[in-house]
């Protein structure tokens, strides 16, 4: 059975985007597909604890997501003051456990309780990965993960990171990271 804040969701999006540009023409065109291809990554990642989103946008995947992943709480950055605003409005809506930070990544972490670790880092298509995700490690658990969104499952080296998995999703690949332990 479908959770009905998935189609609040997917209502509230396109409500905003004609107001404000949240998303791009083509997942607008194709809103379902992102959305179901967010829950089927869900599923493979089965996220628990703490999570970061970076690059939040209009909250894919991260929205969806969190409707169907009640074991985590979900911390979404996005430094867009429309996007942020819209994510902030959506969390409030479907009532999910959510916190939204107006802010560049850096920034936020130095925001964060010193002790948090994310056990999850989800990401769509956030400029090169290799340059932010470094910065991430030290703010991880033992056995955290970050989860890419890429069009290719082509690896890159990122430090601190090794490629763990590659799985192919209905619209792209998600290349699933293991943080290295220092």
């Amino acid at each position: 059975m479908s959770d009905p804040r998935l189609d609040l969701y997917k209502r509230e999006l396109l409500r905003w985007n004609a107001k404000v540009n949240l998303i791009g023409p083509e997942a607008r065109a194709h809103i379902d597909e992102h959305v179901a291809e967010a829950l089927e990554a869900a599923a493979i990642l089965k996220p628990a604890g703490e999570v970061l989103d970076f690059g939040s946008g209009g909250g894919l995947p991260a929205i969806p997501m969190a409707i169907v992943s009640p074991a985590a709480r979900f911390h979404l950055v996005e430094s867009d003051q429309k996007k942020w605003a819209f994510l902030k409005h959506i969390v409030r809506e479907c009532r999910l456990s959510a916190a939204v930070y107006g802010d560049r990544l850096a920034s936020v972490l130095t925001q964060l309780p010193a002790d948090l670790r994310f056990s999850l880092v989800t990401s769509r298509a956030v400029g090169s990965p290799e340059e932010w995700l470094p910065s991430l490690a030290s703010h991880m658990t033992v056995d955290g993960r970050a989860a890419l969104f890429e069009g290719s499952d082509e690896v890159w080296g990122i430090e601190h990171f090794r490629k763990f998995a590659a799985h192919r999703l209905s619209r792209g690949y998600l290349v699933v990271f293991h943080v290295e332990q220092r």
